[in-house]
């Protein structure tokens, strides 16, 4: 009996010791598995990463709606759900699920934080489990790092409290990475579907948050044994695609309207630490740190090393190579998806240097807190009135200082109407061209302008752009249309940021061009 108990217990530590040395072997880390737990208080961790990131994102903005934003308006909240499914067979097919969200959101209320508040919770999903993927990578503390800086960086501040879907395509990243991780832990088929529809989340969030997905695809291939990618999750990441492969179909569709988009060099790399930080003083610093985090990476576990480092680079090339080869398609905000990754390779930096006669807190505290001293500027401009460069209120206060009855306003773009009107309400010119709503974001207007304004003293002409873009030649056609109407410049006001607001008011018989 006691030999046979001995036997046993022994075979029971071989088959535990087994059991941990397959679970490093596929995940590809050498640490053992006690030491990458959440322990006593900070298992708290991922969700108090979460609650401050929440946090950070909405306090102490004062920022109007941008024009996107008011799209978001427009589409998901000012038009019932059979206008939103006419308008985006018509623009913006790519952003129904996110639209559709918003549009049962809104039932509750439309003022600017309520529609920026799904945002700000997608942020702080992000940063809960970018915590435990870092705990998960490089332990305890390279996660607390990692959420921490995420949270203090200003472009989550900015995306956090943006009515639009970037937070949550940078949060669809994090979880999906998070599930590969638990794939590769233990490849279960439970663990495998829940990987499929994190990737079917990551599609239906933006289409180009897939450009996370070759690193996911590379690490896959390195971390499990054998044919298991092959045959779970590469499966499953081609399940997971099916949304983004029909939402992509239909973006393609509505190419035309991203054709104000512009093709980039390769020079633009050089924005990318700012694009992906959002400041132009903490993006380089946390790039250095973010170089050093992945090498510490890959000599530690060359799969995770790869996921992590190629979640960071790849989606400003890839897109840039869609830009050069496809169609222009490079804006700084579609490659917000790569900053969770900016923040977990610098975690993984800071979270290695422990210095023998000091806590390792001496260094990472003072390291975050001067990442965000850098990005303090950033966090203060994106928090301004004007912080999302198109300050509709203060344009709306400069028309209702000077309103006089039987003034009219003129749109330069006939979209501008729907933030004059949802900042305005009431006590707006009369919008004299004004026809009906359209199927997409434009408005049907009359044709005769000339009439439109006839016995009209005088009148506001609002648009989107710098005062030279409408005042000099016939570039914004509105504005040349009221001054063969017979009217002349009186003033003009621009909200300073580029390409900002104009508004100008035009009267009979006085002042000059």
């Amino acid at each position: 009996m006691i030999a046979a108990s001995g036997e046993s217990a022994v075979t029971g530590e071989a088959a535990r010791t087994a059991d941990d040395g397959a679970a490093q072997a596929a995940t590809g880390w050498s640490g053992r598995p006690r030491r990458t737990r959440w322990t006593g208080r900070t298992r708290w961790t991922p969700l108090v990463a979460g609650v401050v990131t929440t946090g950070v994102a909405v306090s102490g903005g004062t920022a109007s709606l941008s024009g996107d934003e008011v799209a978001t308006y427009s589409a998901a909240v000012a038009r019932p759900l059979s206008g939103l499914l006419v308008l985006v067979q018509h623009v913006d097919g790519h952003f129904l699920p996110y639209y559709l969200l918003i549009h049962l959101w809104s039932f509750l209320g439309e003022a600017e934080w309520w529609l920026r508040l799904p945002s700000a919770l997608a942020a702080g999903v992000a940063a809960g489990f970018l915590a435990d993927l870092g705990r998960r990578l490089a332990g305890p503390r390279a996660g607390i790092v990692a959420a921490a800086l995420f949270a203090v960086l200003p472009s989550v501040s900015f995306h956090g409290a943006n009515a639009r879907p970037y937070a949550f395509a940078a949060a669809a990243a994090v979880v999906s990475a998070w599930a590969l991780h638990r794939v590769a832990e233990s490849p279960t088929w439970g663990r495998v579907g829940g990987y499929a529809a994190a990737v079917a989340l990551l599609g239906c969030t933006h289409l180009f948050s897939v450009l996370v997905l070759p690193a996911q695809f590379l690490a896959a291939l390195l971390a499990l044994p054998g044919r298991m990618a092959w045959t779970r999750v590469v499966p499953a990441m081609a399940a997971g695609c099916v949304p983004v492969v029909v939402l992509g179909l239909v973006g393609w569709g509505e190419r035309a309207a991203i054709s104000w988009i512009q093709p980039h060099g390769p020079e633009v790399l050089l924005k990318v630490p700012k694009h992906v930080a959002g400041s132009d003083l903490a993006g380089p610093a946390l790039f250095a740190l973010a170089v050093a985090g992945v090498l510490i990476l890959l000599r530690a576990s060359v799969p995770w090393g790869v996921l992590v480092g190629g979640w960071l680079v790849l989606p400003p090339l890839l897109l840039l190579v869609v830009d050069a080869l496809v169609t222009p398609a490079y804006v700084d905000r579609y490659v917000f998806v790569a900053a969770p990754a900016l923040a977990l390779s610098a975690g993984v930096a800071l979270a290695s240097v422990r210095p023998a006669a000091l806590p390792a807190a001496l260094v990472a505290v003072p390291s975050v807190l001067a990442v965000a001293s850098l990005g303090l500027p950033a966090q203060a401009d994106y928090r301004r009135q004007n912080g999302h460069y198109e300050d509709f209120p203060g344009a709306v206060e400069v028309i209702r200082a000077e309103l006089r009855p039987g003034d009219a306003v003129v749109y330069g773009q006939s979209r501008l109407r729907t933030g004059f009107r949802y900042y305005g309400r009431d006590g707006l010119p009369d919008d004299v061209l004004l026809a009906g709503p359209g199927p997409a974001f434009e408005y049907a207007e009359k044709p005769g302008l000339a009439d439109a304004l006839a016995g009209r003293r005088r009148v506001w002409v609002v648009w989107r752009g710098t005062k030279q873009a409408g005042l000099e030649g016939t570039k914004i056609r509105r504005v040349a249309a009221v001054r063969a109407a017979g009217y002349r410049l009186s003033t003009a006001w621009h909200s300073a940021e580029l390409p900002g607001l104009t508004v100008a008011l035009f009267e009979r018989g006085r002042g000059g061009d």
